[in-house]
């Protein structure tokens, strides 16, 4: 008996080993095409240079959306098709116009660019008082008597000290997204928000804004964070201060788009799916490189690395180019929506929009098993520099899927430079090294590999 319980254990010892030995040469053949003959980077290339800026509802968009869908035919995937979903359609109009009027210093040009979803200032601008808070508390302390007819300057600055920049945006973006609302119910004319970047920067990065219901809409600019600091100095030596903004934004009616699918049918469970996406859409300063045309190209290169490779998926696998995640996130909503009208099986989703850097890791799912599953995989990760695998959760295009059971996960790429270029102009192709690029295409293809073998289970 002893005996015949060893010769048993031993097999399935055996066989371990072996499904490791072939996992590990899955995995190397995943990137050794990434590395040698991958297409990640001249796809982002391509869309960032001969498309560029994607803002939901420009021809940009729609352009990209046709790029997308002949990419990936041309690929060869099993399918590709569009999935319709009506988007809103913000202009940013004629550049905007920033300038502090100072009785020490004189007129001093400032640079500034609208919030997503701003208001405009009219033809006339709007010039007025400056009042800095660094918080909400700040605002209410100031109420109606220090705030009404003024412009509020949000200045509170990402946090240095956190070493996950993430954390640290999280930490400050309350102020561009409430600011506005907030500052209008204490009668503020305006409002000026440091720019959510890393670093002391000469160019603003815009972003979205909300307006709360029955609240007034004043409009909502973006200052770069050194002009951030010059403002703060000068309103130490001089409480009037006074400053001028113009924008000429606009908010036209929503416009018809489509978030677009291609997939790989899976030979033994096609009614399993795997999702592995990016969005599509980008602010219109820059060229949306690493936010996020990366993501959406390292999606497709999932796709096709296998069938460069030969394998032949058990499950579907499919990668969705989102619509509309910077605005409104209407393209993950209706994609969550139609897979759960047509009762689709997904059984895990792979988001990647944190940009193109190097590899670090994955977030994992919050459920015990899958996320224990995902991380008793590092062995076979860690030799490409996958160790990270500490936090949960996925991305904002899948987060809609949470509520059908799905495994959501986040490609993590390291985040040290991604605020540099985070919703400003200087999100550009040059900002994006091949190689960092390829090596998280097949960072995501790995997992999904591991994925579609084990499943999550």
């Amino acid at each position: 008996m002893t005996k015949s319980i060893l010769t048993f254990g031993f097999f399935f010892f055996s066989l371990a080993a072996i499904s490791q030995v072939r996992d590990e040469g899955a995995i190397k053949q995943i990137f050794d095409e990434a590395l040698s003959k991958g297409k990640s980077y001249e796809m982002l290339t391509d869309l960032c240079v001969n498309i560029g800026p994607r803002l939901s509802g420009s021809p940009g968009a729609a352009a990209s959306v046709e790029w997308s869908r002949h990419v990936m035919e041309g690929f060869g995937f099993d399918s590709v098709w569009l999935q319709p979903v009506l988007v809103p359609h913000w202009v940013r109009g004629t550049k905007e116009i920033g300038r502090i009027n100072s009785k020490k210093r004189g007129t001093v040009e400032v640079n500034v660019c609208s919030l997503g979803g701003s208001v405009s200032t009219g033809p006339a601008g709007i010039a007025a008082g400056i009042v800095e808070v660094k918080n909400f508390d700040e605002l209410k302390l100031l109420g109606t008597k220090g705030v009404q007819g003024k412009i509020v300057f949000f200045n509170r600055a990402m946090d240095p000290t956190k070493l996950n920049t993430f954390a640290a945006y999280g930490g400050a973006v309350d102020q561009r997204g409430n600011g506005s609302s907030e500052a209008a119910k204490y009668g503020a004319v305006a409002v000026l928000v440091r720019s959510m970047g890393s670093n002391l920067e000469d160019y603003p990065h815009t972003g979205n804004m909300r307006y709360a219901p029955n609240v007034t809409k004043i409009p909502a600019l973006a200052i770069s964070t050194r002009h951030a600091e010059l403002v703060s100095k000068l309103l130490k030596d001089e409480k009037d201060l006074q400053f001028y903004m113009e924008n000429h934004s606009v908010t036209l009616e929503d416009a018809p788009s489509f978030n677009v699918v291609g997939e790989i049918k899976g030979s033994e469970f096609p009614n399993e799916i795997i999702v592995v996406g990016g969005h599509l859409d980008s602010w219109d300063l820059g060229q949306g490189a690493h936010d996020d045309g990366a993501g959406c190209v390292q999606s497709i290169e999932v796709l096709r690395l296998f069938n460069a490779i030969g394998y032949k998926p058990k499950r579907t696998i499919r990668a969705v180019m989102f619509m509309n995640e910077e605005n409104g996130l209407r393209g993950g909503n209706a994609y969550a929506e139609l897979a759960a009208k047509n009762k689709e099986q997904h059984i895990a989703a792979i988001e990647s929009d944190r940009g193109g850097f190097v590899p670090r890791g994955f977030t994992v799912p919050t459920e015990e098993k899958a996320k224990a599953k995902v991380r008793s995989w590092k062995p076979l990760l860690e030799p490409y520099g996958l160790s990270d695998f500490s936090e949960e959760g996925g991305g904002a295009d899948i987060g809609p899927l949470a509520s059908q059971g799905v495994a959501l996960l986040g490609f993590l790429p390291d985040s040290q430079r991604y605020f540099n270029y985070h919703h400003s102009a200087e999100d550009t192709i040059d900002k994006v090294d091949k190689r960092e690029l390829e090596l998280g295409a097949a960072s995501m293809a790995a997992m999904v590999y591991l994925i579609d073998k084990y499943g999550l289970k």
